[in-house]
């Protein structure tokens, strides 16, 4: 069975080698793939000379100018679907998210104990990270909204640190989602909660990037919470546009 980490990266050029080498010296073997939006800093070509070190594991897809967090998801799904992996993660490049977590998580993927696995900051109270407190209080805020308005059963709706096994992603029209973001890792779980599939919760550290600029804005907010509304609307309207039937 095989493992692939999709990995969406603009500007990482401080992170990236330190990041794939971290996956990679796991105990268990995981498959890599940088989705990189044409990032100036140069992060793009050094993926491609660490390719000519592993140039099995180790993939990458350049696309043309910066489009987003979730279209960068989306096009990784689709190569990893089309490229038959079995179990599909997600994780950001800043080590905000622990890499020595993917086993783990990897193990109750494999022994069905879900369909989705969440490296969860809420799980056991607020495991973060050298945030500070409006941050604190904003992400953690955001949880309790999202759960309110859509009953989503999630301690941590926001989390983008994720992994799937090919038959969740298979039950989606991954085109229909269009959110970035916050409210793409929202709309992630509430369609295959929907579906009826299994979400699991494990704790994690999360860890504010020490590296490199975060690409957090207003803008990603204010879609979380607007897209939070929409989610419910189009959940009790119509789930068939989304989840496959």
């Amino acid at each position: 069975m095989k493992s692939v980490v999709i990995i969406p990266t603009y500007n990482e050029i401080e992170n990236i080698e330190t990041m794939i080498t971290a996956v990679l010296q796991l105990p268990t073997p995981f498959d890599i793939l940088i989705v990189d939006d044409n990032s100036p800093d140069g992060t793009a070509q050094c993926v491609q000379t660490l390719q000519k070190k592993h140039p099995k594991p180790l993939h990458l897809i350049v696309r043309e100018k910066k489009s987003g967090l979730g279209t960068a998801y989306i096009t990784g799904f689709k190569w990893a679907l089309h490229k038959k992996y079995d179990f599909i993660f997600e994780m950001d490049c800043d080590f905000s998210h622990p890499p020595e977590a993917l086993p783990g998580m990897l193990n109750d993927l494999q022994t069905g104990k879900c369909d989705m696995i969440i490296g969860s900051r809420y799980l056991k109270g607020i495991n973060v990270k050298n945030w500070p407190l409006r941050r604190i209080i904003l992400s953690f805020g955001a949880s309790i909204y999202v759960r309110i308005i859509t009953f989503l059963p999630i301690k941590d709706p926001t989390a983008g640190f994720v992994g799937y096994t090919r038959a969740a992603l298979q039950k989606l029209h991954l085109d229909a989602i269009t959110f970035q973001g916050y409210g793409f890792q929202i709309a992630m779980k509430f369609w295959l909660w929907k579906a009826g599939l299994t979400l699991k919760e494990v704790p994690i550290l999360f860890t504010e990037r020490k590296l490199g600029k975060s690409k957090m804005s207003g803008s990603i907010i204010k879609e979380a919470m607007l897209g939070t509304v929409l989610l419910k609307c189009k959940g009790c309207l119509n789930p068939k546009k989304v989840v496959k039937t």
